[in-house]
């Protein structure tokens, strides 16, 4: 093995425990500002420069923080004069799945250039090879979804919030009328809600997502704070489907204790 694909292979393993350790700093290192990934998620025509690709790892920490793994299996590297590639195997899900002896396993493919005597990545591909999307990829897409809620929220962003929300969409609001149906009948719940004055934040602290092929459902108690002190917590569960654009809240379910 020559030197460039030794100093390539432990770029790879530096990145993979960064990855698994949630080190984003250590994971953004070695790649280059130009950056292409073609991801397991949308979007389906790639994450483009350093700054989005750096968007896809906190939502990835958060659900492997709650016991998934990402190990490297096998690593092969081939080096040119100033160009290289890379294609590995790596463990990809929850710890348990892999114990019971799952053959999943994630796909990489890295593509990697010299600058300035230093090699660095320039493009990644991420896959699985089962026709499906693996519960764990959706499960952090969704988390990924509330999050955006939280910062749309936060800006005001009325139509960001409703990107990720059906057409066809049935709420159970905390008010009247039994139910609200339609994307159109829930913006105005919406904007009604982000015409409160002064800053709004919603955050859902202890978010459970569980998801299957093309169907999600997330529960958790939602915290809003209406400039910065007033604070007030309400139940809400939500169902998600996969669409060709990503995920979609099909129905949402809101209420308070009864006194």
């Amino acid at each position: 093995m020559s030197n460039d694909e030794q100093e390539i292979r432990a770029l790879i393993e530096r990145w993979a425990a960064a990855v698994h350790e949630g080190d984003l700093e250590t994971v953004l290192q070695d790649h280059s500002g130009d950056i292409v990934m073609f991801d397991v998620p949308p979007p389906y025509d790639g994450v483009r420069g350093l700054d989005a690709y750096r968007e896809t790892w906190p939502g990835f920490f958060e659900w492997q923080a709650s016991g998934a793994i990402f190990e490297l299996v096998s690593l092969d590297v081939t080096a040119g004069v100033d160009v290289a590639f890379a294609h590995a195997l790596l463990k990809c899900g929850l710890r348990e799945e892999f114990e019971e002896g799952s053959p999943n396993r994630l796909r990489l493919t890295l593509g990697l250039r010299k600058e300035d005597g230093r090699w660095v990545v320039t493009h990644e591909h991420h896959s699985f090879p089962s026709a499906e999307t693996p519960p764990a990829v959706a499960e952090s897409e969704v988390r990924d979804v509330h999050d955006r809620w939280s910062e749309q929220t936060a800006a005001k962003d009325l139509d960001g919030l409703m990107d990720a929300i059906a057409d066809d969409v049935v709420s159970y609001e905390y008010a009247g009328p039994l139910q609200y149906e339609g994307k159109d009948a829930v913006r105005e719940i919406c904007a009604a809600g982000l015409e409160t004055g002064g800053k709004v934040e919603m955050s859902v602290p202890e978010l459970t997502v569980k998801a299957r092929d093309d169907l999600a459902v997330a529960w958790g108690l939602t915290r809003i704070v209406v400039d910065g002190s007033e604070e007030n917590w309400s139940r809400a569960t939500r169902v998600f489907q996969r669409e060709p654009d990503g995920w979609k809240m099909i129905h949402q379910h809101l209420s308070l204790p009864a006194s």
